[in-house]
């Protein structure tokens, strides 16, 4: 399946897939960086991949600091 993940990763909150697949799909946008269609990234440049983990990394961060003040994610 081209939409699944790979990685022998295993999510602490398995409902938080669909999240993370989109939140991958942005910052894919955000970056200019083309998401494989057949879902391996072993093509991807370190860069283009690197740059995808910092990207979600910060979003998620965000995302926590914004729940524990109370605020909503936007």
């Amino acid at each position: 399946m081209a939409s699944q993940s790979r990685s022998s990763n295993q999510l602490v909150v398995p409902q938080a897939s669909q999240a993370l697949a989109q939140l991958k799909m942005e910052a894919a946008q955000s970056l200019g960086v083309q998401i494989p269609a057949d879902g391996y990234y072993g093509n991807v440049s370190t860069r283009d991949a690197g740059s995808l983990g910092g990207y979600i990394t910060k979003k998620l961060v965000q995302i926590a600091e914004q729940q524990l003040s109370g605020g909503q994610y936007r």
